[in-house]
């Protein structure tokens, strides 16, 4: 399964991975706050519709090393809060939140592995918003599956920046 994601209109990208399981765990992962934090943002969860969820990004973190925030993005830099709204949650198989947009999670069990479909809709029309959060998610993402393997993780910021290069080659 190819781990880029890609854009399936110019305000929607999505992502496909296939992740160890079980079903339970990713969920976890996704909607358990100190469990997220070890992959995307610390903060809060919630799990009931309209329920607000806060996120502390703390990306430099993220992996060994730890690295400095670049300069394109010292105003998202360690300590950086979001907020987000829970939409849908169907435990253990959806995840929605506006945030950002609306950000969909969607498990599938396929065998002793799951199938993670991340799709993020209404993202602002522009290249650079397209490449960052390609390549936000895909860091995060593979993270995420360092995390579920047992393994350290690369710095944050380097491997982002590549990605970054790369989608910005790929895409309009």
């Amino acid at each position: 399964m190819n781990t880029h994601g890609k854009l399936v209109t110019p305000t929607t990208l999505l992502f496909e991975r296939l992740l160890p399981g079980p079903i339970e765990r990713i969920w976890e992962y996704i909607t358990n706050a100190e469990k997220r934090s070890k992959w995307f943002c610390a903060g809060t969860s919630g799990l009931i519709p309209g329920d607000d969820i806060q996120f502390v990004f703390y990306n430099s973190q993220l992996g060994s090393p730890a690295e400095q925030t670049p300069e394109k993005y010292k105003d998202y830099g360690d300590g950086f809060e979001s907020r987000a709204v829970v939409v849908r949650a169907e435990k253990p198989t959806v995840f929605v939140m506006e945030w950002e947009g609306q950000v969909t999670f969607e498990l599938k069990e396929q065998g002793d592995m799951v199938k993670l479909t991340l799709t993020h809709e209404k993202l602002p029309d522009s290249k650079e918003t397209r490449v960052g959060t390609l390549a936000g998610w895909h860091t995060h993402l593979d993270i995420l599956m360092d995390q579920l393997n047992g393994k350290e993780s690369t710095g944050f910021w380097s491997k982002h920046m590549a990605l970054e290069d790369d989608y910005a080659a790929k895409i309009d």
